[in-house]
């Protein structure tokens, strides 16, 4: 009994608080088309349920096939869009598990599903560069007319700019 808890907390990519719900990876999995249902018409969040029933256990992905065979084209683009999410989110603690995703995702061979990756590959390379490093003092906009602790100091206009790293 203890090896049948241990296994499917090994397929996890994701702490426990950011899991989806048991229930519902077991309703996805039976009715891959009812997560279709349920949030028709909304594609961002197609896109981030779905990432977070990959990332909860990479072992749904034949339900995914499944869901891509019943989906639109621009439902294709948004699961593209999770399955990209999905390997980010699992390429630092499961490598392996995001390499199958990054597998999965090339042997779908659908057009919506590839660009729905790329796209969101270019997002989130943005997003990690604007959140690299969250404790670097950011320079100070060009703009700025006040300055000092209290932004009580009139700032120096012809001051050179700082130059970015």
């Amino acid at each position: 009994m203890a090896v049948l808890v241990v296994q499917p907390c090994h397929a996890q990519c994701v702490e426990f608080t950011d899991r989806a719900r048991q229930v519902d990876l077991d309703t996805f999995v039976k009715s891959p088309s009812s997560l279709l249902e349920r949030l028709r018409n909304d594609k961002e969040k197609l896109k981030f349920q779905l990432a977070s029933y990959i990332a909860t256990n990479p072992a749904i992905l034949p339900s995914v096939q499944t869901l891509i065979t019943e989906s639109t084209s621009s439902d294709r683009s948004a699961i593209g869009g999770a399955l990209r999410l999905a390997e980010a989110r699992c390429t630092s603690t499961k490598p392996d598990a995001a390499r199958k995703i990054k597998e999965f995702t090339q042997r779908v061979g659908d057009l919506a599903v590839q660009a729905g990756y790329s796209a969101a590959g270019e997002d989130s390379t943005g997003a990690q560069l604007a959140t690299r490093d969250k404790n670097t003092k950011q320079p100070g906009r060009s703009g700025d007319l006040i300055e000092g602790e209290w932004k009580t100091k009139l700032a120096n206009p012809f001051k050179p700019l700082p130059i970015p790293r």
